[in-house]
């Protein structure tokens, strides 16, 4: 797939833009396993989907080693080795009062989550975490959605703590939606423990990225988090 964009959008972060003519359609939640363009770094990546739109994917991904150090210095015009779009995503139903939560690199895919949800009549409450203001991004784009709150650890930006300062004034709700870091993930699942529909995309590292090597079980080895997820009913999987 050819690199359309590939510019630094918040600390160490980048998104990739990349052209999609031959996908029909992705699930919010999905991702591509990418190739770093290196031969002797030989496993994939797994990189969240921001959205898909007119032919264009967007990727958003963090620096956090070598391979995604080479893949933040692909130029425009790169065929990169894309294999996907993977997993199952968010499934978007007919809600009226929806949460979403993200905390950093788990705030991308909930970007097409939040659009879909719009435009399918819901009305979205948004908490977004981050470590700091420079790790903040695509905060205007999710203004454009419904409520937003931000969350900092230092408190640099919006409410000073993690979004456990936030949800518990926020009140019911019809759905939540969660993508980010396993902390953040158990207490929603602790929070939310009788809500039936609490959908968490869960964050972890991959091999195959087509549930052939088990390298992404689930806590309790029921579930392979490429394929059988990442996105699960909290009450269907331990983590």
């Amino acid at each position: 797939m050819k690199i359309l964009e590939n510019n630094k959008i918040a600390q160490d972060t980048y998104e990739m833009v990349l052209e999609a003519q031959n996908i029909e359609s992705v699930e919010p939640g999905q991702f591509m396993h990418l190739k770093t363009g290196r031969e002797d770094l030989i496993l994939r990546r797994p990189i969240s989907i921001a959205s898909f739109r007119n032919n264009t994917l967007k990727l958003v991904y963090k620096v956090l080693g070598e391979g995604t150090e080479v893949m933040s210095q692909l130029p425009v015009g790169y065929e990169v080795d894309a294999l996907g779009p993977l997993g199952n995503g968010f499934k978007v139903r007919n809600f009226k009062e929806v949460l979403v939560v993200g905390g950093g690199m788990g705030v991308a895919p909930l970007y097409q989550l939040c659009r879909e949800l719009v435009e399918n009549g819901a009305k979205l409450s948004i908490v977004l975490g981050f470590g700091t203001k420079d790790m903040v991004y695509y905060l205007e784009k999710f203004m454009k959605f419904g409520q937003v709150i931000i969350t900092t650890d230092d408190g640099s930006m919006g409410i000073e703590g993690n979004v456990s300062k936030v949800i518990p004034s926020l009140g019911a709700f019809d759905a939540i939606y969660a993508c980010g870091p396993l902390p953040l993930l158990n207490y929603l699942k602790k929070t939310y423990e009788e809500h039936s529909d609490l959908y968490l995309s869960l964050e972890e590292r991959m091999a195959c990225g087509i549930g052939a090597c088990y390298a992404c079980d689930t806590k309790d080895k029921k579930h392979r988090v490429c394929t059988d997820g990442p996105v699960f009913n909290a009450q269907e999987v331990e983590i």
